[in-house]
């Protein structure tokens, strides 16, 4: 919070987590370790095995990624293929716009997937035990319409970071706060 930002660039320096950002992204209201959201999903939103646009795409928890991840759907390319807005991946705290996902499950079910990796300029060599996906719960076809139209864009979320930061700088207990 000692930190003030005063223009949508300088929000490009927040270091996302990937359960708050698909949380703002997708307005989807679950919270605490990415992994988790699975559970949580019940009795609050849809949840399923297809992709839909809008929808969160819960990576369950293994080793390497000990809190899981979760990841939002902005476009279906195929029946094995989507691409996801996502934070804290392939560079630790940014945000990264419609990158692939492959489902690489035996079944064709999204139980596994393979994600685009920046340092590798494409999908990354290892395979991600996934949930599934949990729904946006705006009704079937407002989950067929486009990320754009259903959730803010990533960039409206950058700049709502930095306008919600530079507001606290002027506030009065901003002194307080640091």
């Amino acid at each position: 919070m000692s930190a003030i930002v005063s223009s949508p660039a300088d929000a490009q320096g927040t270091f996302w987590q990937c359960a708050t950002f698909a949380r703002m992204f997708s307005g989807i209201q679950l919270f605490g370790a990415a992994a988790g959201w699975w559970n949580q999903a019940v009795g609050k939103y849809g949840r399923g095995d297809a992709p839909k646009e809008g929808a969160v795409l819960v990576f369950k928890s293994i080793g390497s990624m000990r809190s899981g991840h979760v990841a939002t759907v902005s476009q279906i390319v195929s029946d094995r293929i989507i691409k996801v807005t996502h934070a804290n991946w392939s560079t630790p705290g940014k945000v990264e716009n419609d990158v692939e996902v492959m489902d690489v499950s035996a079944n064709n079910d999204w139980s596994r997937v393979r994600v685009w990796f920046k340092s590798l300029g494409g999908l990354g060599t290892s395979s991600y035990p996934v949930y599934g996906f949990i729904y946006n719960g705006k009704g079937k076809a407002a989950a067929t319409t486009t990320a754009e139209a259903s959730a803010p864009s990533a960039d409206a979320i950058l700049k709502a970071a930095a306008d919600t930061k530079a507001a606290r700088a002027k506030s009065p207990l901003a002194a307080l706060i640091g």
